[in-house]
């Protein structure tokens, strides 16, 4: 692993979005090297406050400069940093910029792109094709991700590797003691619902997450399983509430379906125990770390196969892949957990196989060298 690497976010630790969660994993990662190879790392973001860092569990807070989003000053900062470094990661496509400059003045750094998801799927403008053409690597969260960037942008695949994500290191242990009957009260549901669960951020630009599918799926399944209920989880806009509730009330589902709205981090675990299956047959999914979770969680998954959800599944694997078009399908696979729900538990050794951290650290470890 070379000697000095610099790891550039916007936000590592002021947001909870799957992003955020990569840096973080990320950093200590890089950290962890850098310690054991007797390298130097540090990890900076545009967004977040110096403050942020301290006592997070990932990495030393002095290895972590925060700029609170004095964009300017970051630009600055990094490019006159990141030419004394081996290598310059970015965490997003927004920091191509600052890559480009580094690379123009000091073509030795070997610039990194982290590229997730619907961000790097599709053609890009002549400036940012051009930065992006600079990089020295991209690594892509899953092999669709890879395959878009490949073919979209024509990259050599020799400068693509694929780094699924993992399970957070810190994700707390499952554990028998939740507060399912509290949350059950909460939400009006019984010991013997079937209880779905999704968790999304809902916006009515960006419908693509199939929960309005899993509704329709819901609408079919009702007369043969009345005890159904489905959580959907996450903040929304007004445009889709107006949608969904409209959609709910067609349907006659009021009784059936719950949206909750924002749920908290520390709040999860909770609400993963009081759920039977986690259902999100989404279409532009990245990789899906919810995915992984809800499975670490011992939840029967049901995901998309049309975008990197397949790598999250381990290819259906670890649950079912279905068409996200298909309401017929989603309800079948809904149908086949309700039958036989310990069919469809996941294999606890191979998630952790796959995407605990040490493989994760191993991949990585790989790549760069």
């Amino acid at each position: 692993m070379p000697g000095k690497v610099l790891f550039l976010t916007l936000k590592t630790f002021s947001a909870t979005g799957g992003i955020e969660k990569v840096s973080r994993i990320m950093g200590k990662a890089l950290y962890e090297r850098s310690v054991e190879q007797d390298g130097y790392f540090e990890i900076c973001s545009m967004y977040d406050k110096q403050a942020d860092a301290v006592d997070n569990p990932y990495f030393p807070a002095e290895n972590f400069r925060g700029f609170g989003i004095r964009k300017l000053r970051f630009i600055r900062a990094m490019v006159a940093a990141g030419i004394k470094n081996d290598v310059v990661m970015l965490s997003h496509i927004n920091l191509l910029l600052i890559g480009w400059l580094i690379k123009k003045l000091s073509p030795k750094t070997k610039i990194i792109l982290l590229a997730h998801g619907i961000e790097v799927w599709y053609k890009l403008n002549a400036r940012t094709r051009m930065m992006l053409n600079a990089c020295d690597h991209i690594i892509a969260v899953s092999r669709f991700t890879k395959e878009r960037v490949e073919a979209v942008h024509r990259i050599d695949s020799k400068k693509c590797s694929v780094l699924n994500n993992c399970l957070d290191p810190y994700l707390p242990l499952p554990s028998v003691k939740n507060k399912r009957d509290t949350l059950l009260k909460k939400y009006g549901f019984s010991d013997t619902d079937c209880i779905l669960m999704t968790l999304t951020r809902m916006s009515s630009k960006e419908r693509y997450k199939g929960y309005d599918k899993v509704i329709e799926a819901i609408a079919e399944l009702k007369n043969k399983s009345a005890n159904i209920k489905y959580l959907v989880a996450g903040s929304y806009d007004k445009q889709e509430k107006e949608f969904l509730d409209k959609l709910i009330s067609r349907l006659n589902l009021q009784d059936n379906i719950v949206l909750a709205g924002f749920i908290k981090d520390e709040e999860l675990e909770n609400h993963f125990a009081m759920s039977d299956i986690y259902v999100m047959p989404s279409q532009k999914e990245g990789f899906g770390i919810v995915f992984i979770e809800a499975m670490y969680y011992g939840l029967p998954v049901i995901a998309g196969n049309a975008d990197g959800s397949v790598d999250a599944l381990l290819s259906g694997q670890l649950g079912q892949l279905v068409n996200p078009d298909s309401t017929h399908e989603i309800a079948a696979g809904i149908s086949n957990i309700l039958q036989d729900k310990k069919a469809f538990m996941p294999n606890r050794d191979l998630l952790e196989k796959h995407f605990g951290y040490e493989a994760y650290k191993q991949k990585l470890q790989s790549i760069l060298n």
